[in-house]
């Protein structure tokens, strides 16, 4: 124990004194925060405008006998205007920016047509529609009125649904999808390029010959697991920086009801959080011993990219798993994703702020996870033992099982 103690010590000075660590966290930090302050910024800058577009409406035969101006009490992104001006002074009204835009409603062979005037018209310029659905509640009121209907007759003939979503399933989610969905990326890639910097850490090593020091101090056992504990704490506590950063700037830039909308913090509770570091511990490490076995079987740097590929495409395949199914968490593929040991750390947490996990689903994905890793770990450590002071050309798969095979007899 004392050993893999300072093996872990030893990995995590390394890793903290290096330039690319540093640079790439106070990095990742400051765009964090300046990402967030942009739009305080521009608004302090060029002031909040709130000024709505200026809209002409132009009956020219009366069709509406008056009832138009009701639009300038509706709430529309507009600022109306009702006139009885002909095309071309509208043209000019718009050529000297007097106004956006211009509605006139005319009457071509018993056919009211009406006419959407802008200034520069391309394949995305439509009516407006709540200004379509404003004009058509007006004609309608209008000649429901003259019919002279009582108000038992008007109630009948006037639509009053009530909408609701229900499901079959018994199963039901709730929480913010788009939350989940950044916070599944973000544990993703807080595992992904944790594990990642195992391997590197190892090539690195073997190439400044330390690993040859190391090897003779101490067992590769005890590297494996110094190595990837040290490493693991340094990344934990990266992310937890810079979550931390990141909801410290939200909370302090948007607003308070845009912040709720975006995240529901009553679905972050301290079980949730215990769960997700469990999870990104045992991912990280699931991970980590994976690409601990590819670093091992590479001398030179430049082939580490294509040693971890095989690594690379499990994570994946692993978060793509994940993150596809929470478009239907209730969905017999996402309770897969959830205790598929390459997924489960992406998924699970979620379907935990879902509400759909229960404590069984829980301790069945950890142990599945566990069990995993307890594999891995076996393999990687007695093939780790006998690639790590392979100075030669990269091994190849079938280098890898015969070294196992020898392990093994």
């Amino acid at each position: 124990m004392k050993d893999i103690i300072t093996v872990m010590k030893f990995t995590m000075k390394e890793m903290v004194k290096r330039k690319s660590f540093v640079i790439s966290t106070l990095l990742i930090l400051a765009l964090i925060v300046i990402g967030f302050h942009v739009p305080n910024w521009l608004k302090s800058v060029n002031g909040e405008d709130t000024t709505k577009e200026k809209l002409l409406i132009v009956d020219t035969e009366n069709i509406f006998e008056g009832n138009l101006e009701a639009l300038k009490n509706t709430d529309l992104d507009y600022e109306v205007e009702i006139g009885k001006n002909s095309y071309e002074e509208i043209k000019q009204k718009i050529e000297a920016e007097e106004i956006d835009a211009s509605i006139m409603i005319v009457k071509e062979e018993n056919q009211i047509k009406i006419r959407y005037i802008v200034e520069n018209a391309n394949m995305m310029t439509s009516v407006p529609e709540d200004i379509i659905a404003g004009i058509n509640a007006l004609y309608t009121n209008l000649q429901i009125g003259k019919l002279g209907l009582t108000e038992e007759q008007l109630q009948s003939i006037t639509p009053n649904f009530e909408f609701s979503l229900e499901q079959t399933n018994e199963e039901e989610a709730s929480g913010n999808i788009f939350a989940m969905m950044v916070m599944s990326i973000v544990l993703f890639y807080a595992i992904y390029f944790c594990a990642y910097q195992v391997s590197s850490s190892i090539t690195t090593e073997k190439t400044s010959k330390i690993m040859e020091t190391l090897v003779t101090s101490t067992s590769p056992r005890t590297i494996v697991l110094g190595k990837t504990i040290g490493i693991g704490l340094v990344g934990l506590f990266q992310m937890i920086l810079i979550v931390a950063t990141a909801l410290i700037s939200a909370k302090s830039c948007l607003d308070e009801e845009l912040l709720n909308s975006v995240l529901d913090m009553s679905k972050v509770t301290v079980y949730l959080g215990v769960i997700t570091m469990v999870y990104f511990i045992l991912g990280y490490f699931a991970y980590a011993l994976l690409y601990a076995l590819t670093g091992s079987t590479v001398s030179k740097p430049e082939d580490i990219q294509s040693a971890n590929t095989p690594v690379a495409l499990l994570a994946v395949i692993g978060f793509y798993l994940s993150y596809f199914t929470m478009m239907n968490p209730t969905s017999g593929l996402n309770v897969f994703a959830s205790l598929f040991p390459i997924s489960s750390p992406f998924c699970m947490p979620f379907r935990i702020m879902m509400g759909l996990a229960s404590g069984a689903d829980v301790l069945i994905s950890i142990a599945i996870l566990l069990v995993t890793i307890l594999v891995i770990a076996q393999i990687a450590i007695k093939i780790y033992s006998s690639a790590i002071l392979n100075y030669g050309t990269k091994m190849s798969l079938k280098d890898i099982v015969n070294i196992y095979k020898d392990k093994q007899n």
